[in-house]
């Protein structure tokens, strides 16, 4: 920017005295350095007792949350199982029992014999 650019700021520029330091102005600025927290004392800090008061009683409260809404399949269910049983063909049975004397041979036979190697 040259000065004939704008001749009135240079001019204001021209007359502001030129800003003095303090003394003590190194001493400041060494102190202000050494009194900043370090990443671990913000880290302390941040875990502060109400702080973690405050994040155990949401956890508590979403969990009992998850407790109350996920309630047990209601007992009426119970009153149609029984409806369930007297429709069940008798052939099913027949089934049924061949499966279980099918099982109990195949563990008696099988692991009782010796091999032939």
């Amino acid at each position: 920017m040259d000065r004939e650019d704008d001749k009135e700021l240079w001019d204001v520029l021209g007359r502001v005295p030129e800003p003095t330091l303090s003394p003590f102005f190194s001493r400041n600025v060494v102190r202000s350095v050494r009194q900043e927290a370090t990443r671990f004392d913000r880290m302390r800090s941040w875990f502060s007792w109400r702080r973690l008061a405050t994040a155990s009683a949401v956890v508590i409260v979403v969990i009992g949350v998850a407790i109350a809404t996920h309630h047990p399949v209601s007992q009426t269910k119970a009153a149609n199982d029984s409806d369930l049983v007297a429709k069940i063909d008798p052939q099913d049975y027949d089934v049924v029992a061949d499966l279980d004397e099918l099982i109990a041979w195949d563990e008696n036979s099988v692991w009782e014999e010796k091999p032939t190697m």
